[in-house]
């Protein structure tokens, strides 16, 4: 159940990579470079996790990595709830950004279960 659950969350985030890529970019603080190839990259390894979850295969290789991943995009996490931020035309409230810092935390503690 909770493979699934994941799989179809990091699946879905993954594709939004690239359908929503201006947004994503937007989230990255402002002093980092290759904005697009990080958005693009994160993407393709969310949709990597969450088709290996999916397909119930490579499961330890995502509770090895999965927790490493959740932290390197933590900052772009912050830097979101730090300014005001929009998912395409729309803005995000605040409340929503600052709660998904701790849910950060619950899917890296989440990974043991997968």
């Amino acid at each position: 159940m909770i493979r699934t659950l994941y799989g179809i969350l990091f699946l879905g985030a993954g594709i939004m990579h690239f359908v929503q890529e201006r947004a994503f970019m937007s989230i990255i603080p402002k002093s980092w470079p290759f904005k697009r190839f990080m958005v693009q990259a994160s993407g393709v390894i969310e949709i990597v996790y969450g088709a290996l979850l999916l397909m119930n295969r490579g499961t330890g290789f995502v509770k090895k990595t999965l927790p490493a991943f959740l932290l390197a995009v933590f900052p772009a996490n912050i830097n979101m709830a730090l300014k005001p931020s929009r998912l395409g035309r729309r803005p995000i409230p605040n409340w929503v950004t600052w709660a998904r810092l701790p849910l950060q935390w619950v899917l890296i503690k989440g990974v043991k279960k997968i």
